[in-house]
């Protein structure tokens, strides 16, 4: 009787000490959460990316659905509207100038399709774009006469682990 109380003792305390274990791990393992987003649920930009998010921030849509944020581009601040539709980082002359990038040094030699109509553009480098803790060097880019507000386009947001525009807030992870 004593033998069969033992076995059983011995066999509970392994299971709490395999359950413990197991949660243990698992707490470990779990992607980290911000503002209720999910980091396994992000689009990612590369489809073997496996490894969980280094970074994540978020940025609140307006009341029209569109995310503007501040980064730095060249150690210059700018105001982006982010724009999964443009294949380029487009700044304004302003926004450009500010970023080290001299207007009368630009050459408008290619043409850029928008929403209103075609445009001439003037290629460029960045020599890196900042967001908080985030940055990516060497980001192809174009500047555009007469355009409101900067445009954070592809260039840059497809050198991310991934983004994702969910519940009026746009995640981004690298």
């Amino acid at each position: 009787m004593i033998g069969w109380a033992l076995r059983w003792l011995g066999f509970v305390c392994g299971v709490a000490l395999l359950w413990a274990a197991v949660v243990d791990l698992g707490l470990r393992l779990e992607p980290a959460k911000v503002a209720g987003a999910d980091a396994r649920t992000a689009i990612t930009t590369d489809a073997t990316a496996t490894a969980p998010a280094v970074g994540i921030l978020v940025y609140p849509a307006d009341a029209r659905g569109e995310v503007i944020l501040d980064a730095v581009v060249n150690g210059a601040p700018v105001r982006f509207l982010v724009d999964t539709g443009a294949s380029l980082v487009t700044l304004t002359t302003g926004d450009a100038r500010a970023a080290g990038l001299d207007p009368r040094q630009l050459v408008f030699n290619a043409r850029a399709s928008t929403a209103n109509g075609e445009v001439a553009m003037a290629p460029v480098t960045l020599r890196e774009v900042r967001l908080g803790q985030l940055v990516i060097a060497n980001v192809p880019a174009a500047v555009i006469a007469n355009l409101r507000i900067s445009l954070l386009g592809m260039s840059f947001l497809s050198r991310l682990q991934g983004y994702e525009m969910r519940g009026g807030k746009l995640t981004i992870t690298w």
